[in-house]
């Protein structure tokens, strides 16, 4: 209470009211401070504005209702080029394969196979009855490479935000595979043990991703005594231990592929492993340092509105929102009022704060939720109609409600007042006109000049030498 005091803080009568028995002045302090927001709030992000597909471990035929499970993949394919003569080609280039399934299952609802696929006839020689037609499903058609680089830009960020998380995860926990020794805090601390201690070397920390998974794959090789290196089996720890450190297998196979997926090098590139990527000539791309941002793709910033959930990537998308499904017709209420900028800021921010306290900003009555608040302010007209401007009008509405509101970045002054203000007349203050006789007088520059007798008076001397010499040279001629 003395800080607040001390900072010019008004503490409300009830606080000072001897008359008010309930408790004492801290605890009405505390019952105080439970209605302020104390702490920043975060709006509800979708990414990129687009909801994301529930991942299943089922992916479903293309054609009819069979489903799969997701390590199944190859009996999937079998299934659809059997019963459905479907061949998928490149399958291993597809970066999210149910994703995959998904997309031509619905565009295959669409439009017929032909329009998408290359029809092969085989047996082409034999009677008619004797010939199938195979359709083959390849990223020859744009649609369908446009997809394989969309899921694999989408992988590649994914797996890019996963090695961000565990590159300041501090809440990592394991066990040395070689000394039994505990680690917790970074992944980096243990995987630099095994490298120092035991010369086990998989890499950079910041190489690898899905650390955890990693380490778990290579422990359940070791604990059924299997070589890291040449996978062979041993009938006991100590004859694999021996094993691995004589012929020096302790590392890991680069050729299994059953690892690849653990090394940000193999998402880099479409198609592309980690072997192709090193083996390329990087020459030409080092003549080049000017940096191609080009191929940079940002997801679109998401506006939500100011009474419910729904979110928008254009302010004029999110003001129709609100003017068709609450009746608040926010550019007319800015019109109307003449707000400038940082009233807007303000009148934000007081209607996310109220509607956040499920309370209505015309009342002030409570709710117990925000569906409640809504359909109230709705039925009663109290959401079309703002209170009195000294009730938001206020500078502690200048600090946000929701740290990352898109919305207040989006707003601008209204364009009646910035007319307006052109068409004011401006005002134009002439120059007073300058004494320039009395400036001649008072100059510094007359303090400079020799008295006026004195400059005169060299002035026949130096003449008539110059009229002796033209006449001397008069002569000479």
């Amino acid at each position: 209470l003395e800080i607040m005091q001390s900072t010019g803080f008004q503490a409300p009568c009830c606080w000072s009211d001897p008359c008010n028995k309930t408790g004492t002045q801290q605890n009405r302090f505390y019952m105080y401070c439970l209605k302020c927001i104390l702490e920043p709030l975060s709006l509800p992000e979708s990414p990129g504005g687009v909801a994301a597909v529930e991942s299943s471990p089922y992916v479903p035929c293309i054609f009819c209702k069979e489903c799969y499970l997701l390590a199944e993949q190859n009996q999937l394919l079998k299934h659809m080029i059997i019963e459905h003569k479907l061949v998928i080609a490149d399958v291993k280039l597809v970066a999210d394969f149910r994703r995959y399934i998904l997309y031509w299952k619905k565009r295959f609802a669409e439009q017929p196979i032909t329009d998408f696929c290359s029809v092969v006839r085989t047996n082409s020689e034999a009677p008619l009855e004797e010939q199938d037609n195979y359709f083959l499903l390849c990223d020859v058609l744009p649609e369908d490479r446009l997809l394989r680089e969309q899921l694999q830009q989408k992988r590649l960020r994914e797996i890019l935000e996963q090695q961000q998380r565990e590159r300041y995860d501090i809440s990592f926990h394991s066990m040395c595979m070689f000394c039994d020794q505990e680690f917790t805090g970074n992944r980096s601390v243990l995987l630099n043990h095994m490298a120092r201690e035991h010369g086990f070397n998989i890499g950079l920390p910041d190489n690898i991703v899905n650390c955890c998974e990693f380490l778990t794959v290579l422990q359940e090789k070791l604990d059924n005594l299997q070589c890291l290196y040449c996978e062979k089996v041993f009938r006991d720890k100590n004859t694999l231990k021996d094993h691995m450190r004589k012929k020096q297998h302790r590392r890991i196979n680069a050729k299994n592929k059953e690892y690849d997926k653990f090394y940000i090098i193999n998402y880099l590139e479409f198609g592309k492993s980690w072997e192709e990527v090193q083996s390329e000539d990087d020459r030409e791309l080092l003549d080049n340092l000017e940096e191609d941002w080009s191929d940079w793709e940002e997801h679109p910033a998401c506006a939500v509105c100011l009474f419910c959930e729904q979110q928008a990537d254009t302010t004029e998308k999110l003001y129709l929102h609100m003017q068709k499904s609450h009746g608040f017709d926010f550019p007319k209420i800015k019109s109307e009022h003449g707000l400038n900028f940082y009233q807007q800021v303000k009148l934000v921010n007081f209607i996310r704060r109220e509607v956040h306290h499920c309370r209505c900003y015309n009342c002030q009555e409570k709710f117990q939720s925000k569906g409640g608040l809504i359909s109230h302010m709705e039925e009663m007209k109290h959401i079309t109609f703002l209170p009195a401007r000294s009730t938001w009008d206020q500078p502690q509405y200048y600090f946000p409600t929701y740290e990352n509101d898109t919305l207040l970045c989006t707003l601008s002054d209204s364009e009646d007042l910035i007319t307006e203000d052109q068409n004011e007349d401006i005002p134009v203050v002439s120059e007073d006109i300058s004494n320039l006789k009395a400036l001649k007088q008072s100059s510094v520059l007359n303090d400079l000049l020799p008295p006026s007798n004195e400059r005169f008076s060299a002035y026949p001397e130096s003449t008539s030498v110059l009229i002796g010499q033209s006449s001397s040279e008069h002569r000479s001629c």
